[in-house]
């Protein structure tokens, strides 16, 4: 197998070179004028809406009381033993998600605990015992970790996937009865950002087989950029992948997406991620996977231009948003949203 490091594998996606105020928030349907139509459309300000329509509910507050007043508002599905899928980062990365407010959300949500999986690429989580140590030094170590895959894999069935007919996910995902997909959203090197569908589809593949199926790579893992595939394939992919996982788990699992600190970079690539050039906008809550994610994307949008201009690069360079698109055409949430302050 060709030796993959972290820092080659990012080099081939490609370089590039932190909350939203009260008033902003007012002015937001005004701002979306220049955000893409690509998964669902945004209603906040519509009053008579023909059809459903998926709630997702926003706080300019980044901390934990406010992140568990958010997670009550969607939890009703939430039962049983509960994985909370969780980006654990690289050593010492210096955008993960504050530590304490995490453990705050994760004491709050009984019968839970941080689930995992190793990574293809070779760096401090492409084996259990490396990942292990990296949750040490991360700090991760207040309630267990899951690494999902350390025990093996399992297939689940994707239905109707664009490509995909079936994705390997850590084995011990099947231990589960709910998720909790909390998400640190940002940049992606290939994926353009990374939201709860990056989270799901790339976080709960295991590290040797169902990351190959969704970069669609065998064995032999190409040298050059140029011998991957395409980034539309890749973000098909990833919805294909992330719609075995949510169709596993139905009704039963729930988004948080925590939009600070929102490096053009993944919280994967450590300490040699770009310093974030946007500011902190707030978190937001669903129970539908689309529309967190694409409202996640027309907040960034809806900033001033000098602000969003390098993460929007990104997305837009590496035709991210088709993560939306695909995930729309695959019937993955509604095509209807409101923006919902809990301010």
């Amino acid at each position: 197998m060709e030796n993959l490091t972290r820092r080659n594998f990012f080099k081939m996606a490609g370089t590039v070179a932190v909350g939203l105020a009260a008033s902003q928030f007012t002015s937001f349907k005004s701002a979306l004028a220049q955000a893409p139509v690509i998964g669902s459309t945004d209603f906040t300000h519509t009053a008579d809406i023909n059809g459903s329509y998926a709630k997702v509910y926003f706080t300019k507050h980044i901390d934990a009381q406010h992140l568990i007043k958010l997670y009550d508002l969607i939890n009703e599905g939430i039962y049983g033993k509960v994985a909370i899928k969780l980006h654990t980062g690289e050593q010492h990365g210096p955008n993960i998600l504050p530590r304490d407010m995490v453990q705050a959300f994760q004491a709050h949500v009984p019968n839970s605990n941080i689930v995992e999986t190793n990574t293809l690429y070779v760096g401090d989580r492409d084996t259990t015992e490396k990942h292990r140590e990296t949750l040490r030094v991360n700090g991760w170590m207040f309630c267990p970790v899951d690494i999902m895959d350390e025990d093996g894999t399992a297939m689940l069935p994707v239905r109707g996937g664009m490509h995909l007919k079936e994705i390997s996910v850590g084995k011990n995902m099947l231990n589960y009865d709910s998720m909790v997909v909390l998400t640190h959203f940002k940049g992606h090197p290939r994926g353009g950002f990374g939201g709860s569908m990056k989270n799901l589809a790339i976080g709960c593949a295991d590290g040797q087989i169902g990351k190959r199926m969704v970069h669609g790579v065998g064995q032999v893992l190409p040298k050059t950029s140029a011998e991957w595939p395409g980034e539309e394939r890749f973000m098909e992919n990833m919805a294909d992948s992330a719609k075995g996982t949510i169709d596993y788990f139905g009704k039963h699992i729930v988004y948080l997406n925590v939009m600070r600190r929102m490096s053009v970079d993944c919280d994967c690539t450590g300490t040699s991620a770009a310093e974030p050039t946007i500011p902190d906008i707030g978190i937001l809550a669903s129970t539908d996977l689309l529309d967190i994610d694409q409202a996640s994307v027309d907040l960034v949008y809806a900033q001033p231009e000098r602000y969003r201009h390098d993460l929007v690069e990104r997305i837009e360079s590496r035709k991210g948003l088709r993560q939306l698109s695909a995930m729309r055409e695959l019937k993955m949430g509604n095509d209807k949203y409101k923006l919902i302050s809990i301010d």
